[in-house]
């Protein structure tokens, strides 16, 4: 499995997913979204990655970053590769099929279960959550889970392969849950951070095999194994 993964040059851990991934036998390739090369010039893939970032896909001073990242996704489905979003990477995808983000009235965060029409492409959780933006899907995209704050995740299968994106976090460790808690990252809400980062160490071990299995079955629906 030849795997690009597209993420901020200063954070690219791709946590529990990434290291389910290279278990299942894949060779990742790491992309600076803020450098993204044409896709026709990379040597073959069978995977793009896209995970979260500080980002806001909204924000005007983004604009270059995020029209390179949408089209790129819209060659990658063109060509046949799949491609999986978390976070931030699920409000570009939803922006490359046709659907907007914005930024919502509350940050989301700590470990909370999802509401799902499918329990083996979206399980219920509980899932970790750190995101201060919203997205609404394009036109042929279906969306599989939400929250009370909007969709958590979303597939499409019109564009010439398959995708899958989460609003959660399946990949997110401790260790770096517990750095977007002290870096602030969600900004002043109120929320107790030692009890966010409280939340992180206590579902470690479920969060794990939970995002290894989510994993597994999303590289089967996209068509990437058998």
């Amino acid at each position: 499995m030849r795997i690009h993964v597209v993420a901020d040059a200063a954070d690219k851990d791709g946590g529990y997913v990434s290291e389910r991934l290279l278990q299942r036998g894949g060779v990742i390739t790491e992309l600076d979204r803020d450098a993204l090369p044409v896709f026709g010039t990379l040597d073959g893939s069978d995977l793009v990655l896209l995970l979260g970032s500080d980002k806001s896909a909204h924000e005007e001073k983004w604009t270059e970053s995020v029209t390179a990242e949408t089209r790129f996704v819209r060659a990658a489905l063109a060509a046949g590769t799949p491609v999986m979003g978390i976070c931030y990477g699920a409000q570009l995808v939803a922006r490359a099929l046709g659907g907007t983000s914005w930024r919502a009235d509350q940050a989301e965060l700590g470990w909370s279960r999802v509401d799902t029409t499918d329990h083996v492409l979206c399980p219920e959780g509980p899932w970790g959550q750190m995101h201060k933006d919203v997205f609404a899907p394009g036109p042929t995209t279906r969306v599989i889970g939400t929250s009370w704050r909007g969709p958590q995740c979303i597939v499409d299968d019109s564009f010439g392969a398959r995708t899958i994106a989460w609003q959660f976090h399946p990949e997110v460790t401790p260790t770096t849950y517990e750095r977007w808690v002290h870096e602030g990252y969600f900004g002043d809400t109120g929320v107790d951070p030692k009890d966010l980062v409280r939340q992180a160490h206590a579902h470690a071990p479920a969060a794990r095999n939970l995002a290894h299995r989510l994993t597994d079955d999303a590289l089967t629906y996209l068509g990437v194994v058998a």
